[in-house]
């Protein structure tokens, strides 16, 4: 069974293991694309958005370490 194109912001927080309103201050604040869609403006967020935001902070996280390198601890 193919994995869904569109997903809730319950399924974006278990897949990025942080609380709900986590994703939804992430959506709102536009960090991370989604959708409003239906009558009641659902939020969804496409798998592909997902994919690409945790790429995304992956480079991001690469280029931190890179700037903030563990200092040598002396031998206890």
């Amino acid at each position: 069974m193919p994995e869904p194109r569109f997903l809730l912001l319950s399924d974006v927080a278990t897949e990025l293991n942080v609380s709900d309103s986590q994703v939804y201050h992430m959506v709102r604040s536009g960090e991370l694309p989604a959708i409003k869609i239906g009558g009641r403006g659902q939020w969804r967020v496409e798998r592909s958005q997902l994919e690409k935001y945790i790429q995304e902070r992956y480079a991001e996280t690469a280029v931190w370490v890179r700037d903030n390198p563990l200092a040598d601890r002396e031998a206890e």
